[in-house]
């Protein structure tokens, strides 16, 4: 059977053995052990910051919305701003990284986290707490582009494992500031200011080995070099070195992916952004509500470690992306029928439904050949699925506010569950983006 180029943790033999395409520019020399720890850890400590930012507004957003003056509208605006910027900065991230290097660029991701974050308790007023959010999410944009093209990079033979990796500290991350943001506000005297501007904090812990990986080249375990677009890191049998960069826009399979990306990113800033809030009307307290929002983040912890091992060893994905969507749509339907009843079965399912996430990242390198490769479907992929994803938040909130209630912003959520399962089938299938040059 055929094995994929990203196929997860392996012995030394079989790694030596497994069949793989051959990286153009050469044999790489091996990283020190050291680094290829630091590397790791620096990983997961990144993976923990990319989603507190959105996260932790959940559970708090009653009280934001009040102390701001945010009608349900411009609270499904806030709810969309995410996406928005994750398209709109991710496009930048390869430029970037071929100018500084991806390490210099995802550990200023972790200035501008800390930063914004920082800043946001400040807000005053609306347009201000948009602003100190939109600082924090351009660096979670930059970062989230740049994960895949590091992994490819330092661990070419590992990359199922290594996504599962940092997809489990992105989940845990998620996971921790919906769980504790509200009690964790209450110890800290009640504000929602100093209960959203702690998580600062951990994007500080973050940068520190980012700082020396930056400083020391994160580029790859080879020898330096920021080549990230590099044409020896692009040309492939099938693939010429010299394609034009914008020929991605005419691939299926860039298409496919990014359909199923901006899809599955819809579920998982609606979930986040209002699902505390769906809970709260149907009667559920609003510690026990950021619990519930912590299970559905929760699941993607063992999940998205095993998710994308099974995924590399698979020809198809498919049959994953058909089985996460079956899940989304029962929760979807227990929500709409008993949200309070079974509100924490319904945690559970969606939460297994919102494991799509990994599985698109472990996609996104299965179906590249090179690292030139990877950057372009990343930056592709994740751009425009979060531009494709910016209207499902905002509809959401203005179908709450003119309704009067959940029913048919549910239905919405369940609908989008469908084009996700089909472009998810098509992207899963067993091809590369450069054969398609």
């Amino acid at each position: 059977m055929h094995t994929p180029p990203s196929d997860d943790l392996a012995t030394p033999e079989t790694a030596a053995s497994a069949p793989r395409p051959a990286e153009p520019g050469g044999p790489r020399r091996a990283a020190s052990p050291w680094r290829g720890r630091v590397m790791a850890a620096g990983l997961m400590l990144a993976a923990l910051n990319l989603r507190p930012a959105v996260t932790s507004l959940g559970p708090l957003l009653e009280e934001v919305r009040d102390d701001l003056g945010m009608s349900g509208t411009v609270a499904g605006v806030l709810t969309s701003v995410p996406a928005a910027c994750f398209a709109l900065f991710g496009l930048t991230a390869p430029r970037l990284a071929r100018r500084w290097g991806p390490g210099a660029i995802v550990c200023a991701g972790l200035a501008a986290i800390a930063t914004g974050l920082l800043l946001r308790p400040f807000a005053g007023g609306t347009v201000v707490f948009l602003a100190a959010s939109a600082l924090a999410l351009a660096g979670i944009a930059v970062s989230n582009i740049l994960m895949p093209v590091i992994v490819k990079r330092w661990f070419p033979d590992r990359v199922g494992a290594m996504t599962g990796l940092y997809s489990m500290g992105l989940s845990l991350g998620t996971a921790a500031a919906a769980a504790v943001t509200v009690p964790m506000t209450d110890a800290l005297g009640g504000s929602w200011r100093t209960g959203l501007g702690v998580w600062a904090l951990l994007a500080v812990v973050a940068l520190v080995p980012w700082l020396f990986l930056a400083r020391a080249g994160a580029s790859g375990p080879e020898a330096g070099g920021t080549d990230t677009d590099a044409p020896a890191a692009a040309g492939t049998a099938g693939a010429p070195a010299d394609a034009p960069a914008m020929r991605i826009t005419r691939s299926p399979l860039a298409w496919a992916m990014a359909v199923f990306f901006g899809f599955q990113a819809t579920a998982a800033y609606i979930s986040m952004g209002w699902m505390p809030q769906i809970f709260r009307d149907a009667g559920v307290s609003a510690s026990t509500s950021g619990l519930l929002l912590a299970v559905m983040m929760a699941m993607g912890v063992p999940l998205a470690f095993v998710l994308p091992r099974i995924a590399a060893r698979l020809r198809h994905q498919g049959v994953l992306v058909v089985i996460l969507g079956v899940f989304g749509l029962t929760g979807y339907a227990g929500l709409w029928l008993a949200p309070a009843e079974g509100a924490w079965a319904w945690a559970v399912l969606l939460g297994i439904a919102n494991c799509a996430f990994p599985l698109a990242l472990t996609m996104i390198g299965m179906r590249t050949r090179t690292n030139a490769g990877v950057v372009r479907l990343s930056a592709f992929a994740q751009s425009v699925g979060y531009l494709l994803s910016i209207p499902g938040p905002l509809l959401v909130g203005v179908l709450y506010q003119h309704s009067g209630g959940w029913g048919q912003p549910i239905a919405l959520m369940a609908g989008f569950m469908v084009p996700q399962i089909v472009a998810g089938v098509l992207a899963g299938r067993d091809r590369y983006l450069e054969d398609e040059a």
